[in-house]
């Protein structure tokens, strides 16, 4: 794939098609990078706004590999939770998806393989692999024992999105696995 038409890609990617992929009056979240904040939606209408959220130490990205710091732009859902993480609770995400997969297939990041697993469980109701060159855990979750002065003032996940544990607690009460996740 060459790189106009990767580039091609990036509108729609930035202002997902979410009509498509929430059903009426079901809770999804629209995380947005830009002003660091994650609101949770039911239908179109915003039930609550969380400010102060932390982003990949390296910022956002629509190629993300493994070890980059970036966090993913794109769809996805809620794939597990962990309510005894290390960071308090973790929310995981469908990451890597299809979008991902096809972008990292068409640049050589993955193989035939690696795509094809991703494929698959892209279409069911399955975490994909974790453990691939786009790397893996991506997801929401609260601070644990982290800084919360850190928290405060810099972006400082290896990819995910991060909140207080208060935040957290709040948001755990309205979403659960299938919730659809909206980065941009």
């Amino acid at each position: 794939m060459k790189l106009r038409s990767v580039l091609g890609l990036l509108p729609a990617l930035l202002t997902p098609n979410t009509e498509a992929n929430v059903e009426d009056n079901a809770i999804w979240l629209l995380v947005e990078t830009a002003p660091h904040v994650l609101k949770v939606i039911e239908g179109d209408h915003e039930l609550e706004v969380f400010e102060k959220i932390a982003i990949g130490r390296r910022g956002v990205g629509l190629f993300k590999e493994r070890g980059d710091y970036k966090t993913p732009l794109g769809e996805y859902r809620i794939g597990w939770i962990n309510e005894k993480s290390r960071y308090h609770k973790f929310f995981g995400f469908t990451y890597p998806n299809r979008e991902n997969a096809e972008r990292a297939f068409a640049t050589g990041l993955i193989g035939p393989d690696t795509y094809r697993t991703i494929l698959r469980t892209s279409v069911g109701a399955t975490v994909p692999p974790q453990n691939t060159s786009l790397g893996g855990q991506i997801g929401i979750h609260g601070l644990g024992r982290a800084s919360r002065l850190v928290h405060q003032f810099f972006d400082w996940t290896q990819g995910c999105i991060a909140m207080t544990n208060e935040q957290i607690d709040r948001l755990s009460a309205r979403i659960k696995k299938g919730t659809l996740v909206v980065i941009r």
